[in-house]
């Protein structure tokens, strides 16, 4: 996992507040770095095992949460003129791992699922979601080995 070695990719320790009737997990502020305005927040799930992806998005930027279950992902530059042109950083999120995952727009994002529980994502995304916004790729398109997660 790491040191981010993507530009433009942020990854941010959140606060975990434990509290023996239920503990609070922060997740963004306005004035977070990473914060690029908003356009809606929403959950999605991932099972065991599955991997969700390839992604790209042409202009919304991914603020990735995991406060429930384990997700690794997996950010793939081919942007032409970025100096990380080519890399791949692999990054596992959970409660025990707890921080937020910054993903700007035209980079390619999969994910897999850890736990064999619930794997729950929080987005908080800039932009509105629009079908027309997002490219899609098959796994096998990119070259990586998920089985090594």
């Amino acid at each position: 996992m790491g040191k981010v070695n993507i530009d433009g990719v942020i990854l941010t320790p959140l606060k975990k507040i434990e509290h023996p009737s239920g503990d609070i997990f922060h997740g963004m502020k306005e004035s977070d770095v990473g914060y690029m305005g908003f356009g809606e927040a929403y959950f999605s799930t991932i099972r065991h095992n599955d991997i969700k992806g390839w992604n790209y998005h042409k202009k919304m930027t991914l603020n990735l949460i995991v406060p429930i279950g384990d997700v690794t992902f997996v950010i793939y530059d081919n942007r032409v003129k970025s100096r990380s042109k080519g890399a791949f950083f692999k990054v596992e999120l959970s409660p025990s791992n707890y921080k937020r995952l910054t993903v700007p727009p035209r980079l390619w994002v999969a994910f897999k699922g850890g736990d064999a529980d619930t794997n729950f994502i929080l987005n908080v995304a800039n932009i509105v979601h629009d079908p027309n916004e997002v490219e899609k790729l098959h796994l096998n398109k990119i070259p990586y080995n998920f089985e090594s997660i």
